[in-house]
């Protein structure tokens, strides 16, 4: 890198639209002033050791997350209600979805009035958790607070997840049968009606 001789300003001079400029030559000053100083090269930074690159992702606004299809969750619907008559059993049928919101109830006829917000709650709990609430429920202990105290959830069976990805994104939930076991095996035919279409 060099510095150079400063330049006096050139004069621009309007001709229609364009400009030209003016040659200049350097004065008597200018011509006697002592020569150009070199500085040393710059120095080169290594690429292994420049800072490393933000995740591209940080930058952007919208993430897109997998939806289970309103056409897969009539289909987990009707499999679960048709396991369900099959045992004989009064039930509802909840599926929600990955932030818990309820996409899909199908309450059996003759089916209680408790049957709903129990199915809701098993759905909500095995997608929040993303493990089945049979399981769930085995590791809780009484004593101190526990998951059990989050609000919304259930720990009966009864509430299986719908993973894509090994992540869960839907939980079914059913409620009605007289145990608990009952109630898991109909939402686990349901979900078998979808099982292979998830990636």
């Amino acid at each position: 890198m060099t510095i150079s001789r400063p330049i006096r300003p050139v004069r621009l001079l309007a001709v229609g639209l364009a400009l030209a400029t003016a040659a200049l030559t350097p004065t008597a000053a200018e011509a006697s002033a002592p020569a150009p100083v070199s500085m040393p090269a710059p120095v080169s930074v290594p690429a292994s050791a420049a800072a490393p690159a933000l995740d591209s992702r940080a930058d952007q606004p919208l993430v897109q997350t997998e939806v289970l299809s309103s056409d897969a969750a009539l289909k987990i619907a009707q499999a679960a209600m048709r396991e369900a008559a099959q045992q004989k059993q009064r039930v509802t049928v909840v599926i929600v979805d990955r932030s818990g919101a309820t996409r899909l109830v199908v309450k059996g006829d003759g089916a209680g009035p408790q049957t709903e917000e129990s199915a809701r709650r098993k759905a909500f709990t095995a997608v929040s958790f993303g493990r089945a609430t049979s399981e769930l429920a085995k590791g809780l202990n009484g004593g101190g607070p526990s998951i059990a105290d989050i609000p919304g959830t259930l720990f009966l069976g009864g509430g299986v997840p719908v993973a894509s990805g090994g992540a869960p994104v839907a939980g079914i939930g059913v409620g009605g049968a007289p145990s608990s076991d009952i109630d898991e095996a109909i939402a686990r035919a349901g979900l078998k009606a979808v099982a292979g279409q998830l990636r």
